[in-house]
């Protein structure tokens, strides 16, 4: 059960994407040029799971077998986030909401306070660089979550049928802006910032 949350007027944007999109990459300069804290809920659940507590139990393995956590685990702490932060101009939420019941729950958080989602940042590659670019990342960064092809598919299986409607929701209510994600770091950090300095 989520209550109500108590917090200044600010900003709140989705960063959205596929897995490998380059996410993680691009939202450390979304955040630094508007003043906003990153939410990302891998980098909390991963967080969890290096403190071994029974959450980071659970969650580690979920992710192992490329599923996503249990949406009243991850409502939590973005609930947690959203009370404790200040000194911030606004949310970016990376990996929050993945699913149509997730970005209803936002909703209603934000509701609460006559407050809703500002805009989705959708960044977009095929899924042949999806692959291309976990299977890089999992050499790089030593992450077994990312090293096998069967769950690499089953992560992209799982994108396409569960966090794909967001698009959709997103667009009814006009809240939904689409960036080319191929090209280089800079080259989709410019489109981003063209489509954020509009908000």
């Amino acid at each position: 059960m989520l209550s109500t949350i108590i917090f200044d007027k600010m900003k709140y944007y989705i960063l959205f994407g596929p897995p490998g999109a380059g996410k993680g990459t691009q939202a450390t300069a979304m955040v630094e040029k508007y003043n906003l804290h990153h939410i990302s809920t891998g980098a909390l659940l991963r967080k969890e799971i290096a403190a071994g507590s029974e959450l980071g139990l659970k969650a580690k393995a979920l992710i192992e077998q490329g599923c996503l956590v249990p949406d009243e685990v991850v409502e939590g702490m973005i609930e947690n986030e959203f009370r404790t932060v200040t000194g911030v101009d606004g949310f970016l939420l990376d990996g929050f909401p993945r699913t149509l019941p997730q970005a209803e729950a936002l909703d209603a958080i934000l509701a609460r306070n006559s407050d809703e989602v500002t805009a989705t940042v959708s960044i977009m590659i095929p899924d042949a660089m999806i692959m291309e670019r976990i299977k890089g990342r999992a050499l790089k960064e030593g992450r077994a979550d990312d090293a096998s092809e069967d769950v690499i598919n089953n992560r992209i299986a799982t994108y396409h049928s569960q966090t794909e409607p967001l698009i959709g929701y997103y667009r009814n209510a006009g809240k939904y802006h689409e960036i080319d994600g191929t090209g280089t770091i800079e080259e989709v950090r410019d489109r981003i910032f063209s489509a954020m300095d509009k908000f």
